[in-house]
Order: C-alpha cells, then structure tokens, then sequence
C-alpha cells in the first residue's frame, strides 16, 4: 500500500497543477476573445446548441433535428479551427496545457473498467521512495549531454583487448540503447546488461535511458543489488515492518534498473531472490512488457563464477551485452 502521506502530498501538488493549468488557460482564452470577438461568439454559439442537443435527444428522437444540431456544430467546430490556423496558433491553443496529458494532472486514468493510478503518479512515488538518491539528477544526465569525445578514438588491442577504440565501441553501445528505447514495447527487444570498469558511463546511460523512458510514460525504477536485496529480504523475513509494496514494484514497473551487480554481500538466499526478480520479469514479459537494465564492474566468467549457470544463462540468453572499455571517463579533461 502506498504511503498516505506521500500519496497524500503528491495530490495536493497535482491539484495545485491542474489549477495552474486551467487559470493560465483562462487569461490566455480573455486574451484571445478580446482581441478576436468572434472566437467568443462560437464558443457561446457552441454551448447553446449543445443545450439544444441534450433537449432534442430527451424531448425528441427527431433524426432530422439531431442531424442539423450536428451540422451547426461541425461548422461552427471547423470556423474555430480556422480562425486559430489564421492566428498560427497550435491546434491546442484553447486547452489547458497539463504536465501529462494521459491523467490531466489529476494522478488517475478511467477508462471503460476502472480508475487505476497514472504512470505519471506512480513515478513521482518511486522518485521519492526509491529513486531520489540514485537518479537524482535526471535532468542533467540525458543523451543530450552524453559526449563520445570523452572516450579515446584510439585502437589498443593488448590494453582494452579490442579492434575497435573506445569511441567507437560506446558508439555502438549508444545505438543498442537507442533500439531498446525505441522497442521498449516489443517482447523481441531484449533486456541491457551493462558489464566493465568503473568510471566509463554504464551508470550515465542507465539515466539516460531513464529520463527518456520517463518522457515517454513508462515507470522507471532504480536500486542498487545491495539494497534491492536487502530490502527483499526484510519483506520476505518480515523483518523492520516491511511490506510487500517494493516486491510487488520490482517485479511490476515498467523498467527497472539494477546497479551495482556483484557489491552485494552474498549467500543462498540472495541468490535466490536476484534469480527470482530476473526470471520472474522475464515471465510477466509476455502480458507485458516489462525491461530490465543490469549493471555490473564484473566481466562475464567472473559473473558466471559468482551467480552460476541458473543465472548466468537467463543473462546471456535475454540480454544484450554491452562491454564497456576504454579510460575513466571521470577524470577526461576533453
């Protein structure tokens, strides 16, 4: 169950953006109606024939009437439209600008079942619960700021055991992640593993593909293989009052990113539970499409040494394996 408070906070801050959304229409709708009375006079032309409408269809099943209600609305409808074209205005020049436009900033969606919780609103609860420490600065960590000339365009086989240079192989990397983001809802687009030294941008991309997939309404949630595990085992021993709440997002949001791999203490149980988040999303994939981004400083035989073949083989077989090689980019001066 989510948090009453945050739940409770978060809609008094949705309320507050509706509102501003819809005032902010309404001086730009004065604005308009003044400058171009006519606009104002369809509107009002709009609302009447509307009244007429609801009257016909309860006091008359006149087809004839109805019929020409329709018509007067369709012209009136298409006479707006082209005064704002002539204005070179946006289609939606007269509708509230809502940060999400599935929900209307009101956090919920109904459609023809129910009323379920927006993603927008759901990821607003996994930034301030699980996110808020580890993509803290979405903002700033997006492909617009992802730079190749940080990495050397230089070939080194002996050093980085490759024929291509850095920058050409996190080229490659970046097109992977682009096709995972463009395919993020085909069942065929598999998974991400992120897998090399530390300093060369696996953590980086990861927020990259975050932000995007955030933009495009997808629920993203991000741990560490530490917390993620522990936090399993505390729900799975009822251990520090925890609820079933975080098991339940890991293996249900849309996205999840697991950073980290392999700084985990180890045991039985763990390995357990990482084979049981790995499989189990692998499974729901089928009814929906659900992605998994793993990062890990450990190669692939030390992955497999460490984890096993039960896991070693959902990675190799679901994932694409993308090996980051080159300098920390951390300390790059270009």
């Amino acid at each position: 169950m989510v948090d009453s408070s945050i739940l409770s906070n978060l809609l008094k801050k949705y309320e507050q953006k509706r509102l501003f959304a819809e005032k902010d229409l309404e001086v730009r709708k004065s604005k308009l109606y003044f400058e171009n009375p006519r606009l104002q006079d369809i509107d009002d032309e709009l609302t009447r024939v509307g009244i007429s409408t609801a009257k016909a269809l309860i006091m008359s099943n006149s087809k004839e009437l109805l019929d020409e209600l329709n018509n007067k609305v369709d012209t009136l409808k298409a006479e707006k439209a082209q005064i704002i074209k002539t204005l070179n205005l946006p289609d939606d020049y007269l509708l509230p600008n809502y940060s999400c436009k599935l929900c209307n900033d009101t956090g919920y969606v109904t459609n023809n079942i129910s009323t379920v919780m927006c993603n927008c609103l759901k990821q607003e609860i996994y930034n301030i619960k699980y996110n808020k420490s580890n993509i803290a600065n979405l903002e700033t960590q997006n492909f617009d700021n992802f730079s190749l000339e940080k990495y050397s365009d230089k070939v080194d086989k002996e050093k980085y055991n490759s024929d291509i240079s850095p920058r050409e192989n996190i080229t490659l990397i970046k097109n992977v992640c682009m096709n995972f983001i463009n395919n993020f809802d085909d069942p065929n687009e598999k998974n991400l593993l992120f897998t090399g030294n530390t300093g060369l941008g696996k953590t980086f991309l990861s927020s990259c593909i975050a932000r995007e997939m955030i933009d495009r309404d997808k629920t993203v949630l991000y741990q560490t293989a530490p917390i993620m595990l522990d936090t399993i085992i505390d729900y799975k021993f009822n251990k520090n009052n925890s609820s079933d709440e975080t098991y339940k997002n890991l293996l249900d949001v849309d996205l999840l990113i697991i950073d980290d791999l392999g700084t985990e203490s180890l045991n039985n149980i763990k390995f357990t539970e990482l084979f049981n988040i790995i499989n189990t999303r692998l499974l729901n994939q089928n009814n929906k499409c659900l992605k998994t981004i793993i990062s890990t400083n450990l190669s692939l035989p030390i992955l497999n040494k460490t984890y096993g073949e039960r896991i070693t083989s959902r990675l190799i077989g679901n994932y694409n394996i993308c090996r980051f090689f080159g300098d920390d980019i951390r300390f790059s001066n270009r």
